[in-house]
């Protein structure tokens, strides 16, 4: 593995570790959040400077479904940063504060309500897309080997966090904050941080997971086609 690629690895950890605390707002609070929300633009920036050959072959080579797939996760997971740089700008009370913004909050309020959750939810599909690049270095850690009884272990953890993922992102009504059916989000401020985090990772299995097998599906179904 090359430096460029460990640095990759390594920026995508982060943004995954700064989503986690996006997400929590009642554990890290107003002031947290906006800082935790600069940070994940500028690393998102970062992450596409180092992927730009990403976008000079966009116009080359054939699309395969899973091209199309990737391509298409992407251009939304790209809308959805920008309408968050925006409306997070529009809304600060922190950071962005000293800019002589005083129109467009109900619209950027809207905005970032649902722009939060379609990130969360493509962020974390976007990397199951890619989680088999992970598979393959837990299996170079594990000597190259195969070893049956850690693969169903980890297949066992993998669905009982996706099962688990979907209970909460069904209990906590999420589809209701992405649609836009309400306009504001119930935190439940009592729950402990440690659940908080717990409930918003199981989440981001839960998409991971799918992220994952159905890309392992359709390059399945494209190798039976040959």
């Amino acid at each position: 593995m090359n430096t460029k690629m460990r640095w990759k690895i390594a920026l995508d950890i982060l943004m995954s570790v700064v989503l986690l605390l996006l997400m929590a707002y009642q554990v890290v609070g107003e002031y947290l959040h906006e800082i935790c929300g600069t940070a994940m633009l500028v690393l998102f920036l970062i992450h596409h400077v180092l992927n730009v050959r990403w976008y000079r072959s966009l116009l080359k080579g054939k699309y395969t479904p899973q091209r199309i797939i990737g391509t298409i996760l992407n251009a939304a997971l790209l809308a959805a940063m920008l309408s968050l740089a925006y409306s997070g700008v529009v809304l600060s009370r922190h950071v962005f504060d000293f800019l002589p913004i005083t129109r467009g909050m109900a619209l950027a309020r809207v905005m970032h309500l649902a722009a939060s959750y379609w990130g969360f939810v493509l962020m974390s599909l976007h990397i199951g897309l890619h989680w088999s690049m992970m598979v393959g270095m837990f299996h170079k850690l594990a000597g190259g080997k195969r070893r049956p009884v850690l693969a169903w272990i980890a297949r066992f953890l993998a669905v009982a966090i996706a099962v688990y993922g979907a209970v909460c992102f069904r209990h906590a009504d999420i589809f209701s904050y992405m649609f836009v059916n309400v306009e504001f989000v119930f935190f439940d401020y009592e729950k402990s941080t440690a659940l908080v985090f717990a409930e918003h990772i199981a989440m981001m299995g839960t998409w991971i997971f799918a992220g994952y097998y159905v890309s392992k599906g359709i390059g399945r179904i494209a190798r039976l086609e040959k």
